[in-house]
């Protein structure tokens, strides 16, 4: 699976762990940065992740920030991305198997690196599970979306 990741300045540090441990479970990352500590703002760093992932270049994302909040909600204005914040493994896994969220958001403010790493790879692992329910109301979810979806 190809994995697009980005942080702001205050994800920075859990940025480096992360992307060696879905390296390390045989992920194709692609690093969208920041880079460094400096201040940057989450929602350009949300939106190239949510870009990559809807267009189709990253299977998944991944968005580190302080809270995991800012980067959901921005991830969330791109058409096709179904951002959240996890905090713990079941809601990563549960959000994948009926939800499909592709992109998992994490706060580096509220959880340290080994939960991190933990809820990391419960979301990687699961898969959306197609049950006729999940697929009713992730339908529901994207009339939603394409209801207010602008045509420019």
């Amino acid at each position: 699976m190809r994995i697009a990741v980005g942080c702001d300045h205050a994800g920075y540090a859990l940025k480096a762990p992360a992307i060696e441990e879905l390296r390390r479970l045989g992920h194709d990352v692609l690093d969208l940065g920041t880079n460094s500590t400096d201040a940057v703002d989450y929602p350009d760093f949300a939106q190239q992740v949510g870009e990559a992932v809807a267009s189709g270049e990253a299977d998944r994302g991944l968005l580190l920030c302080g809270s995991g909040v800012g980067a959901s909600v921005a991830a969330n204005k791109v058409p096709g991305v179904r951002a959240a914040v996890c905090h713990d493994t079941f809601s990563a896994r549960q959000g994948v198997e009926d939800d499909d969220m592709n992109v998992l958001c994490l706060g580096a403010r509220v959880i340290g690196e080994q939960l991190a790493l933990d809820v990391v790879r419960a979301w990687q692992a699961a898969t959306f599970s197609n049950a006729e329910r999940h697929v009713r109301r992730l339908n529901k979810v994207k009339a939603i979306e394409a209801r207010y979806q602008r045509s420019d």
